[in-house]
């Protein structure tokens, strides 16, 4: 049994613990002793916090970041202001997700006047396409199964960030999050070809670190039967995590986090999530959760706490990093799953 704690999500056989700490504690040691007075930090800007935190963890001494949506902002509702246009105009380098993500961001980066190198960091990722049957109106579920269709859906009501029938929220797979770091990596050693050794360091220990706790988790969901992996959320934030980890969520809105389903769609949500003895519905970081609790209340399934989705948490809580958020979020839901 993993039982969720207020530092990891959830705690491991002591063995893989240590092996897992002793990355973090390998990642924290590395800091240069050698930076010269003369350097100057390279300016990146990162359009939302889960691309500030990795570019924080690879960049270190040697960027000065701006993050534009900050821990527990949401991107959808996200409006940008001067001090954002004129951070942008100044930077050397932006990171952005793409995918149709940051529907804000083309906008300001031409009121900005921005003329420096892009990074996209979500390069070279297999994408996740909707199925026909993965929106109901306003709502929506992912399968863990991984058969997604590839044929693109129009007219369903998707949120503006999605391009087409694409997932954007990418990141909620930690194999993608190694592709994430690879690209941040390597926008910053064309941009500071001078810090090429160290950005490279930085990355391989970061990617090390995703990797061991990637293999905690599918460990860990091993044991759990395919009937006891089903579970409610917000919004369709979690198909990248239900491809990789077999876990089943049906979400109440949409992509956005702002979507709002009809008292029909609502209907079929709690009748489904009845048939299929959801084992817990989860509120979003970023998500009002006034629906969340009506449809706890209406199956009677237990509220199993706050998933991360689109922003990491404050700074100092268990899912102020990425890595922090995953093993968070799996915490939570192994906690559920298992009971």
């Amino acid at each position: 049994m993993f039982k969720a704690n207020a530092v990891h999500g959830f705690r491991l056989p002591r063995r893989r613990a240590l092996g897992v700490l002793a990355g973090g504690l390998i990642a924290t040691a590395l800091s240069p002793s050698f930076v010269a007075a003369a350097d100057k930090p390279l300016k990146v800007v990162a359009s939302f916090s889960i691309l500030g935190d990795m570019v924080r963890e690879i960049g270190g001494e040697y960027v000065a970041l701006t993050t534009l949506v900050g821990p527990n902002g949401d991107v959808h509702s996200f409006e940008p202001s001067p001090q954002n246009a004129k951070a942008l105009a100044q930077a050397d380098v932006l990171v952005l997700n793409g995918l149709g993500f940051e529907g804000w961001l083309a906008r300001l980066t031409q009121a900005s006047g921005f003329k420096g190198r892009q990074i996209l960091a979500s390069k070279g990722v297999e994408l996740r396409h909707l199925s026909a049957d993965e929106v109901v109106g306003g709502a929506s579920h992912s399968a863990g199964d991984g058969h997604d269709s590839e044929h693109e859906q129009e007219g369903h009501g998707h949120d503006s960030h999605a391009q087409g029938d694409i997932d954007p929220h990418a990141w909620q797979s930690l194999r993608n999050g190694m592709i994430y770091a690879r690209n941040i990596a390597d926008g910053l050693v064309q941009a500071d070809p001078t810090h090429r050794a160290y950005y490279r360091a930085r990355a391989k220990l970061y990617i090390d670190r995703m990797a061991k706790l990637d293999a905690e988790i599918r460990i860990a969901l091993e044991g759990i039967p395919a009937n006891r992996r089903t579970v409610i959320t917000s919004h369709d934030a979690f198909g990248y995590f239900a491809q990789a980890y077999g876990i089943r969520f049906i979400s109440i809105a949409g992509l956005s986090s702002e979507a709002e389903p009809s008292a029909k769609d609502l209907a079929a949500i709690i009748d489904r999530a009845k048939k299929e003895h959801v084992a817990g519905v989860f509120v979003e970081g970023s998500s009002s959760s006034k629906l969340v609790k009506q449809v706890a209340r209406e199956t009677g399934a237990s509220v199993g706490g706050t998933l991360y989705s689109d922003a990491l948490g404050a700074g100092d809580a268990p899912a102020g990093t990425y890595l922090g958020m995953f093993s968070w979020n799996a915490g939570r839901l192994i906690y559920v799953l298992t009971r």
